[in-house]
């Protein structure tokens, strides 16, 4: 009997580690996704500055859109949190990106560190799960 309460034990603690491992995966996927965007507008603002591209899609509502030209490519008006955006130019605007990848990169080193840890956890108790399981079926026959 006690074979089977430390199994059930075991098969908690695993559940809760891998349900610790989804969520962390989740919020490295949304890193990533930002870290994506934040590459996608680097690129964009050094072609504007360039003066290549100078149009762009428009959102007018509904899913639609319409062709526009761009005209006052100097600065950018960038949200910088809590709903206040800012105006700047594209030097203090690529700054502010790579400050802001840089930080998501530490970020996702973390987690990414984290689950490496929880990863490892589930490996060892995984061996004992299956030991005691195998004692617990072995007992009931």
């Amino acid at each position: 009997m006690e074979d089977q309460q430390r199994l059930e034990e075991i098969l908690n603690e695993l559940n809760v580690y891998k349900s610790q491992a989804d969520l962390i995966q989740q919020q490295i996927d949304s890193v990533k996704a930002s870290i994506n965007e934040l590459e996608i507008l680097e690129t964009t603002l050094q072609s504007i500055k360039n003066g290549e591209d100078l149009e762009a899609l428009v959102p007018l509502g509904a899913g639609s859109f319409i062709n526009a030209e761009l005209k006052n490519t100097d600065e950018v008006i960038m949200s910088v949190g809590a709903g206040v955006a800012i105006k700047k130019d594209h030097e203090t605007a690529s700054e502010s990106i790579a400050a802001q990848k840089d930080d998501l990169n530490k970020a996702m080193n973390q987690l990414m560190e984290n689950l490496q840890k929880i990863s490892n956890v589930i490996e060892e108790l995984s061996p004992q799960a299956e030991e005691l399981m195998q004692k617990v079926k072995g007992s009931e026959q």
